[in-house]
């Protein structure tokens, strides 16, 4: 990730440290898909049928996303319209800054696809609380890319695994959220990432600035987001520490800068 994204100075690198949830001490690929035309009309059989009174049987409409796995919306615009349901109107119900603290366009988990009146729709997960939340977009103000790199996160085993399609890359111990300031659990992603210049500071070499917030800070910069993000103490590891972040050492989290924005990470318990 520090090749991805240009080092911010010192000094707003600091700042937005404090945006994410205060957790201080007490590479993959992408492929851009072209959006699927749907089709808009579905031609009545104009043949015979070949059983009198029956009807040959539709075609199946082809499928809005490109196969298995996780796909990401690149909105083409800062102020991307949303939808609460797709279709619902021809106005839509919000308009969503897609710009994180970089000024950086942060594409958006897609959780589902729809068609309605022949118009392809995507259900987006939004980087905003409560966690979970989810809006739709047109098809014609995104691209979809897929993503290959995933990272998994068990609190109870206080481990990550870092995948790239079915392949395990990676996996360390880490450091989690104590009982008092417990980390958010469901699905997320990477929505900034934020490299740090010394390595001893209470983040790290980068903290992955994720989607979702803790479920019990919201008094903090940041409404308390949650981040994976380094410590320069190996003792962390394997431990509840933090007010809600998952803590990698270091040597581990240098394995996992390089990880683009959008990247999926799941968190149970």
């Amino acid at each position: 990730m520090m090749g991805v994204v240009p080092r911010p100075p010192l000094a707003l690198a600091v700042a937005l440290a404090f945006a994410l949830v205060a957790c201080s001490p007490s590479g993959g690929g992408t492929d851009t898909f072209p959006s699927p035309q749907p089709s808009n009309i579905i031609e009545e059989p104009t043949g015979p049928t070949g059983v009198e009174g029956t009807e040959s049987p539709r075609p199946e409409p082809e499928p809005l996303l490109p196969g298995e796995g996780f796909f990401i919306a690149l909105p083409d615009k800062r102020y991307t319209p949303m939808w609460n349901k797709p279709g619902s109107s021809d106005q839509p119900d919000f308009t969503l800054d897609t710009h994180n603290p970089f000024q950086q366009v942060a594409p958006l988990l897609i959780e589902d696809a729809a068609r309605r009146d022949g118009d392809a729709w995507y259900e987006l997960l939004l980087p905003l609380r409560p966690n979970g939340t989810t809006a739709w977009v047109r098809e014609d103000d995104i691209r979809i890319q897929r993503r290959q790199d995933r990272i998994e996160v068990d609190l109870s085993e206080r481990m990550l695994w870092h995948f790239n399609g079915d392949e395990l890359v990676d996996r360390f111990k880490v450091g989690v959220g104590t009982d008092q300031y417990p980390t958010g659990v469901g699905q997320f992603y990477v929505w900034v990432k934020v490299p740090y210049e010394n390595p001893n500071n209470p983040y790290g070499i980068m903290a992955l600035g994720l989607s979702g917030f803790s479920p019990v800070l919201s008094d903090w910069p940041g409404q308390g987001r949650m981040a994976v993000h380094g410590t320069p103490y190996s003792s962390d590891r394997g431990q509840k520490v933090s007010h809600g972040c998952v803590r990698v050492f270091n040597d581990d989290m240098s394995a996992l800068v390089d990880l683009p924005l959008g990247t999926p990470v799941e968190i149970r318990r």
